[in-house]
């Protein structure tokens, strides 16, 4: 596999980084740090116990749709051909700060709705073209169990999760018989910085695991999958829920 990583710098991205590297997959990492880059491409490497597993990094940042084409422009050249893009840059804040800073609502709800889509659609755009070569796509995507209902901690938070689902469930629909898949990872509640100072659940995963979740989908091309996969029976109960109890509970 060749794979362009938004986000690999920390968290899960950082873990899904790491677990194809040491599989024996190339990398090229994005994101908006490159110092940050430059040092994960190190350890990258270092792990994986060969200098191409890392074919070389780039500056792209959600809230600069300017840096997407130019980025992935240079993934492209650098890998030959990528045959799979990852997503697993986002922005986070709870509810009550959201509601008590609209410029910080505006920003979340930009990256993480309008902004995504826009870098996933020069994604899309490369990734398509390179079908056409013969060398199949992969779109891998995250979003969020906080999209699967309205709930009310995550009210700004969830809505622009449950639109980009949307758009995810869309593009696999009009492109698969293309050769384009596109997966869409919804993570319930995991241990990393976006996370801190939350209370996790009893159930809170880990990036680690989060990282085989997903290189497993990958793999088999399974369109949605949810991660710790706890969260699937979590999300069955919560979907089914009469929106007269919604409005009661605090989840």
């Amino acid at each position: 596999m060749k794979a362009v990583i938004l986000g690999a710098t920390k968290g899960m991205g950082r873990a899904v980084a790491r677990a194809l590297a040491e599989r024996g997959d190339t990398v090229f990492l994005l994101g908006r740090d490159e110092r940050e880059l430059e040092r994960s491409a190190a350890d990258l490497r270092a792990r994986a116990g060969k200098p191409d597993a890392v074919a070389g990094v780039a500056a792209c940042d959600l809230e600069k749709p300017e840096t997407f084409a130019p980025a992935l422009d240079r993934a492209q050249a650098c890998l030959g051909r990528a045959d799979t893009v990852v997503v697993t840059a986002g922005l986070f804040a709870p509810q009550e700060r959201l509601e008590a800073d609209a410029e910080l609502m505006r920003r979340v709800l930009t990256v993480d709705f309008t902004n995504t889509i826009l870098f996933c659609e020069e994604a899309r755009r490369r990734l398509l073209a390179n079908v056409v070569t013969g060398v199949r796509g992969t779109l891998c995507v995250f979003s969020s169990v906080a999209g699967e209902r309205g709930r009310k901690p995550v009210v700004y938070y969830g809505a622009a999760k449950a639109g980009l689902t949307r758009y995810l469930e869309s593009l696999d629909h009009k492109y698969r018989a293309e050769g384009l898949r596109t997966i869409c990872v919804k993570p319930g509640f995991v241990r990393t910085g976006m996370t801190e100072g939350l209370r996790p659940p009893p159930f809170a995963g880990e990036p680690e695991e989060v990282a085989r979740d997903v290189v497993r989908a990958i793999d088999a091309g399974k369109p949605v999958v949810y991660t710790p996969r706890m969260w699937a029976l979590v999300m069955l109960v919560i979907r089914w829920l009469p929106r007269i109890v919604m409005r009661k509970i605090g989840f």
